[in-house]
């Protein structure tokens, strides 16, 4: 490490974010390798490793013999403060070494409010932001991640994106960059060939045209680049790559536990949801798998807890044989199984049984609206009943603490669907006190969030405005005002934090001038409280003669050419169209398990789904 950050470390909060050196780290000599590949997350130390993702790909780079690949985090703002007094560039936390140095540096994309840290990494790195200023093959930066769904808003600050599941796209990526290093090639020359490699999008290779109105005229491909971009998946989980180990940190981070994949996709089909489309069609990886990697795990990382993941963790098809097999050999580990993101409608007694028999939390579910007309909309596809059966199920098994999720702005939300929220938490509070079997002595925890509703590309809400901040601020306050029981905590997300992440959420192109301005007058960890500045966002798009209304709260024809069009997650816009229309009369689509809707998500890339 260079003795210079040594000096800084016990001058920043939590030094351990910067210092590298954690169990399980992967060591190489540099020397020995043809391809440097930097890892980024554009965000804290604690929120990136927490990130499943990462440590999937960190693991997958790491197997080649010619590659090291490193991580790199955004430096918490003291820490930067100090390192660009001190000249210090940004640096990889295994070797210490400038990443302006290596072959790729690669920026997971999670969340929209991580834009000007993108910059802000490049940028302390001592590269310039934009991708038509860095000449030379190397180094690439490329970006990948669910909100690589939509990169426009921050194309001309990457030379590729990789659309969709990266653990094999990402090989080929590193393969054909191998062989034009050796060639000498130009960076232009290695970017017209990665077009040509399934799911790699080179923003530089289309032009983009606007009619007089600022809608999109036209997306035109150049220089052979194809004309539609197809997202990458993986068919078969049980045989893809799995870490056997993860790099465990010193210090506390988000998620501090083994994370285990138990399945990708969702048969449910939520109409606000881009997660469910995204990571369709459905795989299920078997349950002996699964335990055995999360055996190799434990043993390898020292964790005491295992959360089995995915978007809809009781729907999948086999979850107590899973359960069976982990709860054999966890008791005795004193190892805790976590299982999150739970339907209120397939929560039955059997899986509270194995659940009782672990370490015991609170309980959370997401019914998503209050009322079932509004339920119907979203397809939410769950009942009132459903859900007071379960907190049933739940208080008489000795769960006394339920929180509930909701959204605000819903397409067609009326006072009486807000209404809606307050009165379902307060018969859940009500089933809880009528239960001969609840918890001796314990009062009940009702806490109800209510997030803003923000539209994404590639759902059957892509065309729909998102709510105004004032009309989200009216939403809260009558949700305030309504709440029928002091036994209901609520809470609210900012509304103007999520109007910006609709904006970006559903741009185009031209919003990567107002990006790198905002960077430019300081803008940085947009995500969090403390550092987001709302007003000089609103003065770079004056300046700039941008309107953000125009991106976040206008409605979209279903003609209008989108800045996303140009590629292809695999849910054919006519499906779109058609869920969306049938929102419209509140009429629900079944479940996948009980009926394909015929999404078109099988076809993908050759794939299947697993229902």
């Amino acid at each position: 490490m260079d003795k210079r950050i040594e000096k800084l470390l016990p001058t920043v909060q939590k030094p351990a974010r910067y210092t590298g050196g954690e169990l399980n780290q992967v060591m190489k000599d540099k020397n020995a390798v043809d391809i440097r590949y930097a890892f980024c997350f554009p965000d804290s130390y604690e929120i990136g490793m927490s990130h499943l993702g990462i440590k999937i790909l960190y693991a997958i780079a790491n197997e080649r013999p010619d590659t090291w690949c490193e991580r790199v985090f955004a430096p918490w703002p003291d820490m930067e403060e100090k390192m660009r007094e001190q000249n210090i560039p940004l640096y990889a936390l295994e070797s210490g070494d400038p990443i302006r140095d290596f072959d790729f540096i690669g920026f997971t994309l999670q969340y929209e409010l991580c834009y000007t840290n993108v910059l802000n990494m490049l940028d302390l790195a001592g590269l310039p932001v934009r991708a038509a200023d860095r000449k030379g093959l190397a180094p690439i930066v490329m970006g990948g991640g669910p909100c690589a769904c939509n990169p426009e808003p921050i194309a001309e600050f990457f030379d590729l994106f990789s659309l969709g599941e990266g653990e094999e796209v990402n090989s080929e990526i590193m393969d054909l960059y191998a062989v034009h290093k050796k060639r000498g090639s130009t960076k232009e020359a290695f970017l017209r060939d990665a077009a040509g490699i399934p799911g790699v999008y080179v923003p530089s290779l289309y032009d983009i045209s606007y009619h007089e109105d600022g809608t999109v005229e036209a997306i035109t491909p150049k220089d052979g680049a194809p004309a539609t971009v197809t997202k990458r998946i993986v068919r078969d989980l049980d045989k893809v790559y799995y870490p056997k180990t993860f790099v465990v940190p010193f210090i506390d981070v988000v998620h501090d536990r083994v994370t285990h994949e138990i399945f990708r996709g969702c048969i449910r089909g939520c109409r606000f949801c881009q997660a469910c489309f995204l990571n369709r069609p459905i795989r299920e990886k078997s349950p002996e798998v699964i335990n055995e990697q999360c055996k190799g795990l434990i043993e390898q990382t020292g964790y005491d807890e295992i959360s089995l993941c995915s978007l809809s963790s009781s729907d999948y098809t086999k979850i107590e044989e899973l359960l069976n097999l982990l709860l054999d050999w966890t008791p005795g580990e004193q190892v805790n199984v976590a299982l999150p993101s739970l339907r209120v409608d397939n929560f039955s007694d059997e899986l509270l049984q194995k659940l009782k028999s672990v370490r015991r939390s609170g309980l959370t579910f997401a019914p998503e609206a209050g009322t079932q007309r509004m339920r119907d909309v979203i397809n939410k596809n769950v009942t009132e009943e459903e859900m007071l059966e379960t907190a049933n199920i739940a208080f008489a098994g000795g769960y006394s603490a339920v929180k509930l999720y909701f959204m605000l702005g819903l397409p067609t939300e009326t006072d009486e669907d807000v209404e809606g929220i307050g009165l379902l938490a307060k018969k859940v509070v009500d089933t809880y006190y009528q239960n001969p079997d609840k918890p001796k002595g314990r009062g009940v925890n009702v806490g109800v969030s209510a997030s803003s509703f923000v539209p994404k590309p590639f759902t059957p809400f892509q065309w729909e405005p998102q709510a105004t901040p004032e009309e989200l601020k009216h939403k809260q306050q009558h949700l305030k005002e309504t709440l029928p029981s002091r036994k209901i905590n609520v809470s609210f997300h900012d509304i103007k934090t999520s109007f910006l992440e609709g904006v970006f959420a559903r741009g185009d192109r031209r919003l990567c001038a107002v990006i790198e301005e905002a960077w430019k007058r300081g803008c940085k960890f947009d995500s969090w409280g403390e550092f987001y500045r709302f007003d000089t966002w609103m003065e770079v798009f004056s300046d700039l003669g941008l309107d953000p209304a125009f991106y976040a709260n206008r409605r979209r024809e279903y003609g209008e050419v989108l800045p996303w069009d140009h590629l292809n997650y695999g849910i054919p816009k006519k499906y779109l169209i058609r869920e969306s229309e049938k929102a419209k009369r509140a009429e629900t689509t079944d479940n996948c398990h009980n009926k394909c809707a015929g999404c078109g998500a099988n076809k993908l890339n050759g794939g299947h789904c697993d229902v």
